[in-house]
């Protein structure tokens, strides 16, 4: 299983960029007027008429109305950006809501209110980028093709002057014709950066009034999502940590015990017996210390703390049974959240590894990245790592995702397996 991260859709090339300026500005103006006049109609007649019942049905018509206005501006706004625009959530009625309370639901919500103000006040920005767009697109193409339709000038009568001899360049037609496609010339330049202009002063209202709320809204619901990923991987890491101590280290102290009192009898009638149960009783001892040591890999340790992320790593990967080079280009302070939930990736990364994939090699690789921290670790396995739910690769998303973190798991089978993780540096 794979997962993308999350990346910035690719940059439009000039032309294309060029012709979703120009559609945005030039349909910015019938789409606002027809929204003003739908929705201030409606707006305004309901409002009048809110003494009465029917009035106030008035209103909530003209605020669905200028809820699908605004649905149709964030469409363009998506098309202008190319990727997806946030979309609100609107307040909805309840399941025991009553008649009339359903019934005036959008009225209650913040942003059906902002898409009539939208419906309102779009037209000035839309009026603005229409202009600029037509302007600069009529001087471009007007003066770079004077040079044919000038001759169809009427020049008859005293007062049939050239831009060019009102400005005192002459009377000739070479002085005309050179000075209005210089003007077409330089429109043409400035072109871009006009639409880019007429584009931008329309979608600026446009996303503080209609997605503003929205984006806010998202990143609500992304931090509680994280909090809730936070919660079950901390759950799950501790269910798996008593597991094991309970399969591991406490059968094996159960047996130490076990071995040191079966020993404490033999040793008054079989010393030799008892030398054998106490040299059993001492590798129980040692294998105990060895599982908790490992266990242990899975707890942040003080030295992650003391020296940072590259020695809590470094030290990790001196004590797998395989061959581990870590490599680290690391600033010199980091959030202690971070380290953590890198060096859980690590280690259970190196723990998968060891385990499953059968490899003779690992390369860990630590690293800042455009404000993020990346951890990749690559095996020569056989590959076929897999995301099951309840198990490690699962569980490192989770505990990823509480830190608004993404892991991608890139495993053929036949290997190599590559994992990469990347948490935000804040």
């Amino acid at each position: 299983m794979t997962d993308a991260l999350v990346t910035s859709p690719p940059a439009p090339r000039p032309a294309m960029r060029w012709l979703r300026d120009t559609g945005y500005a030039l349909a910015a103006l019938p789409v606002a007027l027809v929204a003003l006049v739908v929705v201030i109609a409606l707006v305004a007649s309901g409002l009048g008429l809110s003494v009465v019942v029917g009035g106030v049905f008035v209103l909530v018509v003209g605020v669905y109305a200028a809820r699908g206005f605004a649905h149709v501006e964030r469409r363009r706004l998506a098309a202008l950006s190319g990727r997806a625009v946030p979309e609100p959530a609107y307040l909805r009625a309840r399941a025991g809501d009553g008649f009339w309370r359903r019934s005036l639901t959008p009225l209650r919500d913040p942003q059906s209110w902002l898409d009539v103000v939208w419906s309102l006040v779009g037209w000035i920005t839309a009026v603005v980028s229409f202009c600029v767009a037509i302007t600069w697109w009529a001087t471009a193409l007007g003066g770079l093709s004077y040079w044919f339709w000038e001759r169809f000038i009427p020049r008859d009568g005293s007062d049939a002057q050239s831009l060019a001899d009102l400005i005192g360049l002459g009377e000739s037609r070479t002085a005309d014709v050179g000075l209005v496609s210089s003007i077409g010339v330089a429109a043409l330049v400035t072109l871009p950066f006009a639409l880019r202009f007429a584009a931008v002063v329309h979608a600026s209202l446009a996303s503080v009034l209609l997605t503003s709320r929205a984006e806010l809204q998202g990143r609500v619901a992304r931090v509680e999502e994280s909090r809730e990923s936070a919660h079950r991987a901390e759950a799950d890491s501790l269910r798996r940590l008593e597991r094991d101590i309970h399969d591991g280290p406490q059968q094996r102290l159960i047996r130490l015990g076990m071995d040191l009192g079966r020993a404490r009898v033999q040793l008054a009638q079989d010393p030799a017996t008892a030398a054998r149960t106490l040299d059993a009783a001492v590798a129980q001892t040692r294998e105990a210390v060895e599982e908790l040591r490992a266990l242990s890999r899975g707890i942040a340790p003080p030295l992650l703390v003391d020296r940072g992320l590259a020695a809590a790593v470094g030290e990790m990967a001196d004590g797998q049974p395989i061959p581990v080079r870590v490599t680290a280009d690391l600033p010199p302070e980091l959030p202690l959240a971070v380290e953590t939930a890198a060096y859980f990736v690590a280690a259970e990364a190196l723990t998968n590894v060891v385990k499953h994939s059968g490899a003779d090699r690992a390369d860990v690789a630590l690293e800042a990245v455009g404000g993020r921290l990346r951890v990749t670790v690559v095996d020569n396995g056989r590959g076929g790592a897999a995301a099951v739910p309840g198990h490690g690769l699962a569980g490192l998303r989770e505990r990823l995702a509480g830190v608004d973190g993404a892991l991608v798991v890139v495993s053929p089978q036949g290997g190599p397996t590559r994992l990469r993780a990347e948490v935000p540096l804040r």
